[in-house]
């Protein structure tokens, strides 16, 4: 049996170094509050508001490193909360998405698209994708045993690189659906 490990990520936002300096002032730069799972990548200090057409979210972590694009990832019902639409997507594929207003303490910045529900996905290091028969980019689903709440997903993307840490992510709405708790292990169904 394939296991991994199952996190939930919860809404964030990622930014260029320029839209940093606007939110924050000239010469700003993120704040390690702590490491997340995959190496190199970390939650910040600095925290932003995210205006939607109906209302907004206070209070969003930025990831880093900055990026070179700006993104914002919400649950579904974030999105709809603040009255965007529902695009579903991989981190990246942002084209034709909904914008957003990100509010600083300098400033703010209007992106015209960027705000995506992200795709349930997999990181996966190269050596664990031979060993399982995974290529990058294959969909596979993955049984969440859980209290109560046994479920398996479907639809999730593998995403294989040697700079990655072996982890499935899944968003806010997704881990309350199946009662996620921390350290939860899925077991990878290439097909059902």
């Amino acid at each position: 049996m394939a296991e991994i490990l199952i996190e939930t990520s919860a809404r964030h936002v990622h930014v260029t170094q320029e839209t940093l300096e606007i939110l924050f002032g000239k010469g700003a730069s993120l704040t390690k509050k702590k490491d997340l799972s995959q190496p190199g990548q970390y939650a910040c200090e600095e925290r932003v508001t995210v205006v939607g057409p109906k209302k907004e979210l206070a209070n969003v972590s930025i990831l880093g490193p900055c990026r070179s694009a700006d993104q914002v990832e919400l649950s579904a019902t974030d999105a709809r909360s603040i009255g965007l639409g529902i695009d579903i997507r991989e981190s990246g594929d942002v084209a034709g998405t909904p914008g957003c207003t990100l509010r600083g303490p300098a400033g703010e910045v209007t992106i015209k698209e960027g705000v995506i529900v992200a795709k349930r996905h997999i990181h996966m290091i190269p050596e664990t994708a031979e060993k399982l028969g995974i290529k990058n980019k294959d969909v596979v689903w993955v049984k969440a045993v859980t209290n109560g709440r046994t479920a398996v997903l479907g639809d999730v993307v593998v995403r294989v690189s040697d700079k990655f840490a072996d982890a499935m992510h899944i968003d806010t709405d997704e881990s309350n659906a199946i009662g996620a708790t921390p350290g939860l292990m899925g077991e990878i169904i290439k097909e059902l």
